[in-house]
């Protein structure tokens, strides 16, 4: 009971590599859709028939799926250390590890700051055409109106399977990883991520959707920060045995 699985371990890591490569590519996978008819519908509401074709005019696939990335990124990393330790001799690794821990986690605070930026100035762009009626409001409802949400809940299900079959398959791989409490944690962090976006875009109407989509990825931009900075401080004492091994 005390061996570890390695063929359970093995599915886990490629699920968790399944969820990011899910969510990196999730614009592709929703894709968008014109939305010209429906800016001319609303634009003839206000008697403005003579408004010009937006039928080039598509709307965005959300923030919400691919911001997750930055706190399932995390999840395929600390997974990949420990299948790392298994091949690796266990000197080599702990130097390596929190070298590589360091460097990522400040690039990741970086990238997560940024993308949060971005997310929380679109917000404001969303919000101020929304309450700018009538052109405001129907330039927003042609960009940001039409949020496909039967696709993202249908990729957001499918997510949320493979993150509890990392969880079975980890369990089931080595108990001890229960006894693990930072893995558990970012286990569940990333279970709750998909939970928080499933209840934002069942929160509101559908025209509103694209805000509170961009509001959860900012949430998940901040939970990436949150991480990224426990995972620097708790590499810093390895990054300074590794200095001291070599001076």
């Amino acid at each position: 009971m005390d061996r570890l699985r390695t063929p359970l371990f093995v599915l886990a890591l490629i699920a968790c590599a399944l969820i990011v490569l899910v969510e990196l590519s999730s614009p592709f996978i929703l894709g968008g859709h014109g939305a010209g008819s429906a800016f001319l519908e609303q634009a003839s509401t206000f008697g403005l028939n003579k408004m010009p074709s937006s039928a080039g005019v598509e709307e965005p696939p959300g923030r919400g799926i691919p911001y997750m990335v930055l706190v399932d990124g995390i999840l395929l990393y600390v997974i990949g250390l420990m299948g790392i330790s298994l091949i690796v001799p266990d000197r080599v690794h702990g130097r390596l590890q929190g070298i590589v821990t360091v460097i990522g986690s400040i690039v990741l605070i970086i990238v997560a700051i940024v993308m949060a930026i971005i997310a929380l100035i679109e917000v404001f762009v969303m919000i101020t055409l929304f309450m700018s009626p009538p052109f405001g409001t129907i330039a927003y409802l042609a960009l940001w109106g039409f949020f496909p949400t039967g696709d993202a809940s249908i990729l957001n299900t499918l997510l949320m399977s493979l993150k509890i079959s990392v969880c079975v398959l980890l369990v089931f791989a080595h108990q001890r990883f229960l006894q693990n409490k930072g893995l558990v944690f970012l286990l569940l962090t990333s279970l709750v991520c998909g939970v928080i976006l499933s209840f934002l875009h069942a929160l509101v109407p559908t025209i509103l959707v694209s805000i509170t989509d961009n509001i959860a990825a900012i949430v998940f931009a901040i939970v990436a920060i949150i991480w990224a900075i426990v995972l620097l401080i708790g590499s810093i004492p390895s990054v300074i045995k590794a200095i001291r091994s070599v001076v």
